[in-house]
């Protein structure tokens, strides 16, 4: 078999070219960071002639071209000096495009796992980078930074990832699948947002830094699995105690869709951390320090009444809260509330049901504030079954709880246990359980009342002794 001839002049031309090229620039940190990219090309392309390993061959008419698109070869500034959207979005352009009939979902094309490159640059853009309308996935876009120009638009996003003007109508069909966004810093400059998420399926955020937004760092509507992890997000950089905080706004997260996972997430900036407004969503070791109660932030905002759905389990809420309205099906676990921080959880109509928060540490300052408070400013919580707050340890804070128990010693006829400092919901007992220890001799005993949070058991002869007692709340219907 012949050996297969490897094209040495046409590789050390094709560097020659590139050299030229980069000559040809009219920036001089475009002409350095060309010329740099070439340099290193060359040497590894020289290290591996001189260990014997012969370059790959001049590749044949019908082989396939490579799927990673750096920016750069398209003119994008990686200096920030210049506006480099177009470039940026005809690199994309490229990589939309299948090179088979190959699909994942019904109806999204598969690109393979076609690369975008930011080459590590930052890179001044004055409008969106939108991806192709034409439905497709397996894709990544990674390794840079993009930053909004002062005239980018006011009601968009740096990255937009929504093949038509978005709708709040959950639909059926992806325009995108597996679409990895990693490795990106976005500075939004206030007056934009960071990444908008529509109609997307199994979408991958991931070692991301989103700063300076005006509205969302980052807004998913509708579609389905989207995975945001190792991120940090912050309308300001700062990293607590900041001078500003009273006037900060806009959402960290806003997840207008079902099943989607947020994990290992920082959000040290914003009005609102994480705004939920889509059931069956997952909050797991998140820490968010965005804006503190006092001044009027939420950690974690649950807006779905009736529909919550939600687990938020080993995160830090630092000296902002949780707040649920009309909690249904909620787990909150395992998490730890410091200066203060608690969960609220909110009545807009009335309902409550299959909410479990315990496990959880709180701290605070010793001024009474509740671990968990009843909010029913727009009316009583009247349809609540299946509500288990306990095991929450707090420091410096008032505990609240749907189980308690008491023991209560004297010599008389009547014993009372006063649970209404402990009890969540007032004037609401479900179950009793109790035992009363007699000194000596016999008495005969009975449970007299349990209105007001408050057991009352009564002898029918004066005696010495411990009433043990075990109330609880919530555990069946209270409708």
């Amino acid at each position: 078999m012949a050996e297969r001839q490897v094209a040495y002049p046409a590789l050390f031309l094709l560097l020659l070219l590139g050299i030229l090229i980069a000559a040809a620039g009219d920036n001089k940190n475009d002409i350095i960071w060309r010329h740099e990219r070439v340099r290193l090309r060359s040497e590894r392309l020289l290290a591996s002639i001189s260990a014997g390993n012969a370059p790959s061959p001049v590749p044949s008419s019908n082989s396939a071209p490579a799927r990673v698109y750096h920016v750069s070869d398209y003119g994008a500034d990686p200096t920030g000096s210049k506006d480099s959207t177009a470039a940026i979005l005809s690199a994309i352009s490229d990589a939309f495009r299948p090179l088979s009939n190959r699909s994942l979902i019904a109806g999204v094309a598969d690109l393979g796992g076609a690369e975008i490159d930011l080459d590590g640059g930052s890179y001044l853009i004055s409008s969106p980078i939108n991806f192709p309308s034409s439905p497709a996935g397996n894709l990544k876009l990674h390794g840079g930074s993009l930053r909004a120009s002062d005239s980018f638009p006011k009601d968009r996003y740096l990255i937009e990832l929504w093949s038509s003007a978005p709708s709040v109508t959950a639909s059926t069909t992806y325009s995108y699948e597996y679409i990895t966004l990693s490795s990106l810093m976005l500075d939004a400059n206030y007056c934009a947002g960071g990444i908008a998420v529509v109609n997307s399926l199994r979408t991958l955020i991931a070692s991301c830094y989103i700063v300076r937004f005006s509205s969302d760092g980052i807004w998913v509507q509708n579609g389905h699995e989207t995975l945001i992890s190792s991120s940090f997000l912050g309308q300001h950089i700062t990293a607590g105690a900041d001078p500003g905080e009273r006037a900060f706004s806009g959402n960290g997260i806003r997840l207008a869709g079902n099943d989607n996972y947020v994990t290992d997430v920082v959000i040290f900036s914003a009005a609102i951390g994480i705004l939920v407004a889509g059931g069956a969503n997952s909050i797991f070791g998140v820490h968010c320090y965005n804006k503190a109660a006092g001044f009027g932030g939420t950690g974690i905002y649950l807006k779905l009444p009736g529909n919550t759905l939600t687990r938020i389990e080993n995160c830090y809420l630092d000296y902002t809260g949780i707040v649920s309205e009309d909690p249904v099906q909620l787990q909150v676990l395992g998490s730890f509330f410091l200066g203060d921080a608690n969960v609220v959880l909110k009545s807009v109509n009335g309902v409550m049901r299959g909410v479990d928060i315990a496990g959880n540490a709180f701290t605070g300052g010793g001024s009474g504030v509740e671990i968990v408070r009843l909010d029913e400013t727009a009316g009583a919580f009247t349809a609540v079954e299946q509500v288990v707050v306990e095991r929450n340890s707090a420091d410096g804070m008032s505990v609240r709880s749907t189980a308690a128990r008491a023991a209560i010693s004297g010599n008389g006829t009547i014993w009372t246990a006063d649970f209404s400092p402990v009890l969540l919901f007032p004037n609401r007992i479900d179950h009793v359980q109790y035992t009363l220890m007699v000194g000596s001799g016999f008495a005969n005993h009975a449970l007299r009342n349990v209105s007001g949070n408050r057991v009352v058991i009564e002898t029918d002869v004066a005696t010495s002794a411990t009433a043990y007692v075990a109330v609880g709340q919530c555990q069946g219907s209270m409708t």
